[in-house]
């Protein structure tokens, strides 16, 4: 099955730090710009960061910006969400996809994984 498959989540003080992985599972990233998003329960689906494929231009929501940090390794077909600074209303479930970057937002279109939960509780 052609999709990426998130891991890294888990349970973090508030301050703390996670690293999330999306890999590529049965097709190769390096062609394709990769959105991270994330939904609380209750919540809507929010375009979190995104990074292109060509020059590694990178994206954030305004709600992350300056405490995350997208990246990419096409070499290990993976990319990835350096998360510091976590607060509470960050804890959700985050996932990745192919996506469309724009300064207006990430629109995500293929190879949605089923996601990671992160939950920033004390």
């Amino acid at each position: 099955q052609l999709q990426f498959v998130e891991s890294g989540g888990g349970l973090v003080q508030p301050g703390g730090s996670l690293r999330l992985s999306c890999a590529a599972s049965g097709f190769t990233l390096d062609t394709y710009a990769i959105g991270w998003f994330r939904q609380a329960p209750g919540k809507g689906h929010e375009g979190v960061s995104c990074i292109s494929s060509s020059n590694g231009t990178t994206y954030y929501a305004d709600s992350v910006k300056g405490r995350f940090t997208i990246s990419r390794d096409n070499a290990k077909n993976t990319a990835y969400l350096q998360m510091n600074s976590l607060k509470p209303e960050d804890t959700a479930n985050y996932y990745c996809a192919a996506s469309y970057c724009s300064y207006f937002g990430t629109q995500g279109y293929a190879y949605w994984g089923q996601g990671t939960q992160v939950t920033v509780s004390s």
